[in-house]
């Protein structure tokens, strides 16, 4: 079994996903990455938010744990109730992954 390096994880982490592993939002945009998913949840109307977070459901920390493969960040996202704090902790985690390569 071949083990990845920390360094290779973060970039796994930190590259664009394959065109049919894009985040589609309901109103036709998509993400391929962690920093579109920042900017995106920082300007996205706020309904947009709600339909891709909603009672238990929460598209993006779905999509951060299966396709990304971030773990740690999709378990902060699933405890986001706004879209400010969504934001905030993609780019805290964006920041944290950088400062490893």
């Amino acid at each position: 079994m071949v083990t990845k390096t920390k360094k290779e994880v973060t970039e796994l982490w930190l590259r664009d996903v394959p065109p049919d592993e894009v985040f589609w939002f309901h109103d036709g945009k998509m993400v391929k990455n962690l920093d579109e998913l920042a900017t995106t949840l920082r300007e996205m109307p706020e309904e947009t938010f709600h339909y891709h977070v909603m009672g238990d459901k929460n598209n993006f920390s779905n999509w951060v744990r299966d396709v990304i493969g971030d773990v740690t960040l999709a378990n902060q996202l699933q405890k986001a109730t706004t879209q400010a704090t969504a934001a905030h902790r993609v780019e805290t985690r964006l920041n944290w992954l950088r400062a490893r390569l």
